[in-house]
């Protein structure tokens, strides 16, 4: 019978946990309120294709963790079939670039338009 202990190396040692840096945002339409269900995209600076998808929450936050830094990042609102409840569409705005230098939390906002 084996007992699983989470956290717990082979040796006995505990587990560090792996660094990481945080983006963190919030999507917002024009009128400034705050979107739910809205995807994010993020990419290496350096890359073409977006590497992470989230979607925002229900105060229209997202979050995703990125390697330790330094590295650049391009931040974006896929609005592709979104509408809102009045049946309203969105166009994106403009990417956001965001910075990490080390293992910390870059606060950012996406800002849609009509």
């Amino acid at each position: 019978m084996a007992l699983l202990v989470p956290g717990v190396a082979h040796g006995g040692e505990p587990s560090k946990p792996k660094p990481y840096a945080l983006i963190f945002g919030t999507v917002w339409d024009p009128d400034g309120h705050f979107l739910y269900g809205v995807t994010v995209k993020i990419r290496r600076a350096d890359k073409k294709k977006a590497q992470w998808e989230v979607q925002s929450n229900h105060t229209g936050e997202f979050a995703q963790r990125v390697p330790v830094g330094p590295g650049d990042y391009i931040v974006w609102a896929d609005v592709k079939g979104y509408k809102l409840p009045d049946g309203r569409r969105l166009q994106a705005g403009p990417d956001v670039k965001v910075h990490i230098d080390h293992d910390e939390r870059s606060d950012i906002g996406l800002h849609l338009n009509w």
